[in-house]
């Protein structure tokens, strides 16, 4: 996984740096991140390719100052005022000749002339302007609220569609027969509704035919309400995303807030439980704007969609069996369905991802739009659930081939899909992630992880197929961005102890220059542990177990040591690779741990990123069973290989972490003398729905999942050490997690455990005072304990 430092990246070697000969204190290490410096966040290109942009988290406040710097390297200058103005954006988009390019900044969209530099406002308001997107014509589009606009130089700005979740004027009414008696004895009640009609028919005829006016409204009904759209980068279809009207979206939490800017309580509405009604489920409609009118598209073509996985639980459960078609929604995540639409650039073609509401079925379909029908290319079946990730498609530069990532192998490649076709552009036992079309349409760069699990580099090849080939060679590459001329690379890296820095290469690889390095020099004075990348061998079945070991450089002939384990949170999270970790702060306390004589061990247990399709379902419907086992192997080969002390074994983590420490102190008592479960699940039916329910389906429908899943089932475990500790406005984990095991472990008349309260914190801690007090906790729970 380490490979030589190239000559232009020595700046990076943390170990070879000058040291300060002070020993780590806590004080130190939980301090505001601002002593170590911020790492470069969002970074982009500038229209030509000379400078990037990249942002910096300013010290001792939360704004965001940007930067502009040459490519060639130098110092940087931070854009203030008037300069401001003249700068591109992230996430541009370019027209077919690449000619020029749209981007939207501070809500508004601009287009930048790529022949000249030249760059015009299109809108300047208070609205949030999203979407743009080229035809091949060269118009550009986007989304203002509910509504779309067109762009074309000679025509402006245009609206290109109007659409409402209202009742049309011309519906017939209901019938009624006082008003239908009325009308055919009164006849000129008669007379003057013939002449409203003809009038409004007219009024409709000349609309339509005159291309100065603004387009037809087109009305869905007033039963269902807008969730999102997309608009065809010609401007002559619109599909359109729809839910029931007033869907009941079940009871929301109320979280108390008890230290406050007012001086008095006050309570912040929270999210629902999982299986308290799951997201509603969507309608899809496809709207020819031209002709003002709607049909909504029949899901009952995608294959499987009428099978019931869930089928032997819900007769388990004596619920009724499943009736038709099961719910859908587009896109891959419940927060921006249009995301899961995406137009040819000739507009002849449209893909949409479909998802099934229990998430056991992901289809792309394309839809013919003059039959206005939904036409399969590619269904992903998963007994368990489909990844959150790896869901991008498009289509290639023809308009006509679709691309898009699949975990079918077991793993997440690219594959294109042409006609019924479906071809395999990459394969094996690795990940590709975040694919981009080269400039010229001939390649695809992506991010892959082909030499080791957690070593990622900027990836690429052909459409037409063959070898893939490592662009980089940087071990943790975050992400990156081609240049506007796709010459050149601007890519976010990091190492263990150097957060995401930017660097730029040659579109084939060669030619890096360094642009950043951010650290402080108190930072980089310090001789920080690098940690050794270990594989445990797994005694349940896994194979091996990708790990971070913490120890001193000289461990002593014949001792054994106190031993810590850490447990990272949120379950599909990767944290043994070459990037900076998420717990950056952990990680210096393990420095810190192996000063006052621990051993560390931090594992990708089962169900972490990075490892593959069976990798990450391994807890389907036994969370913490899995990921337990690899703990317990961990702990084995610490005692067998690293002078590790059986008899004095702790752990910890927060999130996913702390509900891990629980479970390894209530099912494995004895084995763990002591254990830190920081903002914890106790019981998962308190979690939300779209991440819960994947795993364990619903607490209505799968009881016994939940039973096996929730440490509440085992706290009468529990007889060493442990410390909880949970902020109070914490509204991912709820405080009510922790309150309900402490009354728990109260019932059961344990001792040897506390409960630290943060009133000022959310899930994740931002004031260093808590920071300190929480791991002061830990740190003296483990001395107590394991020495």
């Amino acid at each position: 996984m380490r490979r030589c430092v190239p000559l232009s990246l020595f700046l990076f070697a943390t170990t070879a740096l000058a040291q300060t000969g002070e020993r780590l204190t806590l004080e130190q290490i939980m301090a505001d991140p601002d002593w170590i410096g911020p790492p470069v966040e969002q970074a982009w290109w500038a229209w030509d390719g000379t400078r990037a942009y990249y942002t910096l988290k300013r010290e001792g406040a939360t704004i965001r100052d940007t930067y502009a710097q040459s490519r060639a390297g130098g110092s940087a200058t931070r854009l203030d005022g008037a300069a401001r103005a003249e700068i591109d954006a992230a996430a541009p988009v370019f027209d077919a000749q690449r000619a020029r390019m749209a981007f939207v900044r501070n809500g508004d969209v601009f287009v930048r002339d790529l022949r000249n530099g030249a760059l015009t406002q299109l809108t300047r308001n208070d609205d949030d302007d999203t979407r743009p997107q080229w035809s091949s014509n060269g118009a550009l589009v986007w989304r203002v609220g509910t509504d779309w606009y067109r762009w074309t130089p000679r025509d402006g700005i245009v609206q290109a569609a109007n659409v409402k979740a209202e009742k049309s004027p011309t519906a017939p009414p209901e019938a009624d027969d006082l008003r239908e008696r009325q009308l055919r004895l009164i006849e000129t009640l008669q007379q003057d509704k013939a002449r409203r009609d003809a009038l409004r028919e007219q009024s409709e005829a000349w609309r339509k035919t005159d291309p100065t006016r603004a387009p037809a409204p087109v009305y869905l009904g007033n039963e269902v309400e807008i969730a999102d759209s997309a608009l065809s980068p010609d401007g002559r279809w619109l599909l359109v995303v729809t839910t029931a009207k007033g869907a009941d979206t079940g009871q929301k939490g109320k979280m108390p807030k008890y230290v406050t800017d007012s001086g008095y309580e006050e309570f912040e509405e929270v999210r629902t439980r999982v299986g308290r009604n799951p997201l509603p489920p969507h309608k899809l409609w496809l709207v020819d704007v031209a002709n003002a009118s709607a049909k909504q598209l029949d899901f009952g073509v995608l294959p499987g969609i009428k099978d019931d996985p869930l089928a032997t639980l819900r007769k388990t459960a004596k619920k009724d069996p499943l009736k038709g078609n099961r719910d859908v929604r587009i896109g891959s995540d419940s927060s921006n369905a249009a995301a899961g639409v995406s137009w040819s650039a000739d507009s002849r073609n449209v893909a949409v991802l479909v998802r099934a509401i229990d998430n056991k079925d992901r289809w792309i379909a394309t839809i013919d739009l003059a039959g206005a029908t939904l036409q399969p290319r590619h269904r992903l079946h998963d007994a368990a659930w489909i990844n959150w990730s790896f869901n991008e498609f498009g289509w290639l530069r023809d308009n006509a081939t679709l691309w898009l990532l699949s975990e079918q192998s077991g793993y997440s490649h690219l594959y294109l899909v042409e006609g019924t076709n479906t071809r395999a552009l990459t394969s094996g036992q690795w990940e590709v992630s975040a694919p981009t079309l080269s400039a010229d349409g001939r390649s695809f760069y992506f991010l892959c992880n082909q030499q080791q699990p957690g070593d990622y580099e900027v990836c690429n090849v052909d459409v037409g197929g063959g070898a893939v080939r490592e662009v980089t060679a940087l071990d943790g590459v975050e992400d990156f961005v081609p240049s506007p001329d796709g010459s050149k690379l601007l890519v976010r890296h990091s190492d263990s102890y150097t957060p995401p820095q930017l660097a730029v290469v040659n579109a084939n690889g060669d030619g890096l220059v360094q642009l950043t390095d951010t650290r402080k020099p108190a930072f980089k004075a310090r001789e920080w542990i690098e940690p050794e990348y270990v594989q445990v061998p797994s005694k349940h079945g896994a194979g091996v177990i990708h790990g971070k070991f913490y120890a001193p450089k000289q461990m002593e002939s014949g001792k054994t040591y106190p031993i810590v384990l850490f447990v990272h949170g949120a379950g599909y999270l990767q944290n043994v690779s070459d990037k900076y970790p998420n717990y950056f702060r952990e990680q210096m306390f393990h420095n810190l741990l192996v000063q006052q004589g621990y051993i560390v061990l931090d594992l990708d247990y089962r169900a972490s990123e990075g490892y593959g399709r069976d990798w990450r379902t391994a807890i389907y419907r036994q969370m913490g069973t899995p990921e337990l086992e690899d703990y317990l192997d961990g702990l084995d080969w610490l005692v067998a290989n690293k002078q590790g002390d059986r008899d004095h074994v702790g752990i910890y983590g927060g999130s996913y972490g702390g509900f891990m420490a629980f479970m390894a102190l209530f099912k494995q008592p004895g084995v763990f003398k002591a254990g830190a479960g920081l903002r914890p699940v106790t019981d998962w039916s308190q979690y939300e729905h779209e991440y819960t329910s994947n795993i364990l389906n619903t607490p209505e429908l799968d009881p016994e999942a939940y039973k096996t899943s929730s440490p509440l089932e085992y706290a009468a475990g529990l007889q060493d050490s442990l410390l909880i500790a949970h902020g109070m406005i914490d509204d991912n984990v709820f405080y009510k997690d922790s309150v309900m095991l402490a009354q728990r472990l109260i019932e059961l008349r344990k001792d040897k455990w506390e409960l630290a309260s943060y009133p000022l914190e959310r899930h994740g801690f931002t004031h260093p005072e808590s920071w300190y007090d929480e791991y002061r906790r830990i740190y003296e729970l483990f001395e107590r304990t394991l020495k």
